[in-house]
């Protein structure tokens, strides 16, 4: 009998085996048809599903033969549901375009706030610099990304040095020790390598700029109070990218770049290498250099390796080695003496590394784990004195992503260390210091209603000496009308001591003593910002958007730097408050080919001290940028425009002088090449046609407060080629 039955139970288990199918689809945004990451399907029914990995390609096993619905899902977009019948009559991957909430909106997809949501139905309030506007900027400035972020609406680079031309960043009238700079995600310019950053990040190698404007503390950690800025990379596609682009200036400049991207079946690799150079350049004729003399260069390598469906990892180096000396013009040439002697030479090098793994679990999860090292040595000189100290950073993260069909949950851990060693003569300001961070995030997004998000979150950091900082936050996002929207917004944030400011840099750290456990504490603040956000056609070609953003910030005992006798100044918290309010209103209109862009900013920073209220220094109240832009796509580039900055108190209780600053930009497009020449600030705007820059004699100045441009008119022009 047994004999009999064989052959039955073969054919069955064959026929069973036969009958399980394998469906495989490509999940994109059917607008821009862009892969969708973490998007998902489910079989209806079942618990039998799967997630896309970076290509949007997803694969659900073990179906039997017969109809099924699938349902395919991603935050911020339509569910799509298709009846679907195995086995298959087609072979390959089947394509599902999944339309966006807003399908008329560009589809923008950040990463700042961990979620990979669309721009549009994200409830934290995120501005993003694309690939077009960074190319755009990089035609001003190819080097560093000051121009990029100078631009925007709400962000005033502040130079720290006269003859160097050191910079920081504020956001919304806060210090630049306020604003966190990641690059892609990783916390990489911060404590002592902050003070050049600014000047040695380059943005060709960047697919797209993030800014969050208040705190985003419980995002990201300390720092964070004023804003975050992210950096993204490019990463490889499956066709071949080689980019060159050389730049040069009247000032003396040469700018050389290129830039290669391929993905490969199992293995993917981007490569950025630059070198950027001036020659010390005084339009002014003072004597001083407004560029200074240096060289720098960077090597940019990142590896990509997509294991299977549901494993990447990526491995990186970015790296920047520079001099750069400013000064007496005639000491920089060689022909100093004892009256031309003056000169402020930075030699610095940054090598970082970054690392991210990144494993889905199941058609609903995944786990990412990523870590950095950063070394940064720097040696700051002046005739009479000279800062050298190297910085270790080490940051490491495991968060886990859990989203459902219209929610999503992010948790994770973090560990950041800091070591800063200096190298002192004077051990009396031997400012050496060991910082340790853990911290512990949760975030979750949901979709309510059809008109409401909500994004709430929670991080708890403990600062080793220093202690607890639990930071709170929760965002909205209400859509009133297909055309209008809302966003409101707030959190807490915290910023640990320390010498890196800008206070401290202008004066290159002379004099100032070590920040100390038992003396300081962590500066704390909490925030709140409400935006309106209104887009609509005008007919066929004329398209009108307006945002409207009101910001409050208040850090309560903030750090200042306060002499306590001849010669030596110290880090207090004061016993006090900061408060910046203000609003920031943005529109653009565009017609046909043209674009026009108007920006108005009101800041409203205020020191609260000893019962005494005082403007916060070097920081413009009112603020207008406007651009116009007109473009025939792949063809032509026009663009002029136009910089307004009210008056500022400076530190030396005085005020300097409003001023505007003009540009103006043409590029012609061909399909490989493209040629393109810039006349930034062409109505000559410098600080020295209309104020000092230093008391005291040549040989040994003392520097005033700079803020407006030292360099004048800059006519710059270059070639891209594109392969």
């Amino acid at each position: 009998m047994t004999k009999k039955f064989l052959p039955f139970i073969a054919l069955l288990i064959c026929g069973m085996a036969q009958a399980q199918n394998t469906f495989t689809a490509i999940i994109k945004d059917k607008v821009t048809e862009e892969p969708l990451i973490g998007a998902t399907a489910i079989i209806i029914g079942t618990t039998n599903g799967a997630a896309s990995n970076e290509n949007g390609l997803l694969t659900i096993t073990n179906i039997p033969d017969g109809e099924y619905i699938i349902r395919f899902s991603f935050l911020g977009y339509r569910q799509k549901d298709d009846t679907i019948t195995f086995p298959l009559e087609i072979t390959g991957p089947m394509e599902i375009l999944l339309q966006g909430d807003e399908e008329e909106m560009e589809e923008v997809v950040v990463t700042s706030t961990r979620s990979n949501i669309s721009i549009q139905n994200i409830p934290t309030r995120i501005e993003v610099l694309g690939i077009e506007e960074i190319e755009e900027k990089a035609n001003m400035k190819p080097g560093d990304i000051r121009m990029i972020l100078n631009e925007t609406t709400g962000i005033q680079t502040q130079q720290t040095s006269a003859t160097s031309a050191n910079a920081s960043i504020r956001i919304q009238g806060l210090d630049g020790r306020y604003t966190q700079i990641l690059k892609d995600g990783f916390p990489l310019y911060s404590g002592a390598a902050s003070g050049l950053g600014l000047l040695q990040i380059p943005p060709l190698d960047l697919s797209q700029v993030e800014i969050i404007k208040g705190s985003a503390s419980t995002l990201y950690g300390g720092g964070a109070i004023a804003g975050l800025i992210n950096l993204i990379s490019k990463t490889p596609k499956e066709e071949r990218e080689i980019r060159f682009h050389i730049n040069g200036t009247s000032a003396l400049g040469l700018d050389v770049n290129g830039f290669y991207a391929q993905k490969f079946e199992k293995l993917g690799v981007t490569l950025f290498a630059s070198s950027n150079s001036n020659r010390a350049y005084d339009p002014s004729d003072i004597g001083l250099s407004a560029i200074p003399k240096f060289s720098r260069y960077n090597v940019n390598p990142k590896m990509f390796f997509y294991f299977n469906e549901k494993t990447t990892m990526d491995i990186g180096v970015n790296t920047a080695f520079e001099t750069r000396l400013g000064g007496d013009m005639r000491y920089i040439k060689g022909e100093g003496d004892s009256t031309h002697s003056y000169f402020e030479r930075n030699a610095t090098q940054r090598v970082s590394t970054q690392f991210s793994l990144r494993h889905i679990i199941n058609a609903a999860s995944s786990i990412n784990f990523k870590n950095s090292y950063s070394y940064f040595n720097r040696k700051l000189a002046i005739p009479t004195y000279t800062f050298n100290g190297i910085q270790h950073g080490n940051f490491s993260e495991i968060s886990y992503r859990h989203s459902k069909e219209k929610s999503e949950w992010v948790t994770g851990i973090n560990l950041w260390t800091d070591l800063f060693d200096e190298t002192v003569l004077d051990t009396s300001l031997q400012r050496d210091y060991d910082m340790i961070t853990m911290g512990l995030f949760m975030q979750n997004t949901v979709k309510a209603t059809n008109w409401l998000s909500i994004e709430s979150g929670v991080r708890g950091d403990y600062v080793f000496d220093y202690g607890l900082a639990v930071l709170p936050r929760l965002s909205l996002l209400i859509k009133i009308t297909d055309k209008l929207s809302s966003r409101l917004g707030g959190g807490f944030g915290y910023k640990a001591p320390t010498i890196f400011t800008e206070e401290s840099e202008r004066i290159q750290y002379q004099g100032v003593i070590p920040i100390s456990s038992t003396m300081n504490k962590l500066e704390r603040s909490y925030g709140a910002n409400l935006d309106v956000n209104y887009r609509t056609p005008i007919g066929e070609k004329v398209t009108l958007s307006i945002n409207q953003l009101f910001f409050y910030t208040y850090l309560n005992s903030p750090l200042m730097l306060v002499p306590i006798s001849p010669g030596t100044l110290q880090f207090q918290n004061v016993i006090g408050h900061i408060d910046t309010k203000g609003g920031e209103t943005n529109i653009t209109f565009k017609y046909s080919d043209f674009k026009w862009y108007l920006g108005y900013t009101f800041t409203d920073a205020t020191i609260h001290s000893g019962g005494v209220r005082t403007p916060n220094t070097l920081t413009a109240k009112h603020r207008v940028n406007a651009v116009l832009m007109y473009e025939v796509e792949d063809k032509w580039k026009v663009g002029l425009e136009a910089y307004y900055f009210s008056k500022q108190l400076l530190n030396d209780g005085t005020t300097g002088r409003p001023y505007w600053i003009c540009g103006a930009m043409v590029e012609k497009i061909w399909e490989k090449v493209s040629v393109y020449v810039n006349f930034e600030n062409f109505t000559n705007t410098r600080q020295t046609k209309f104020d000092s820059i230093y008391t005291g004699t040549i040989t040994n100045p003392t520097f005033r407060d700079i803020y407006a441009p030292l360099d004048g008119i800059v006519v710059n022009g270059g070639i891209k080629v594109r392969l």
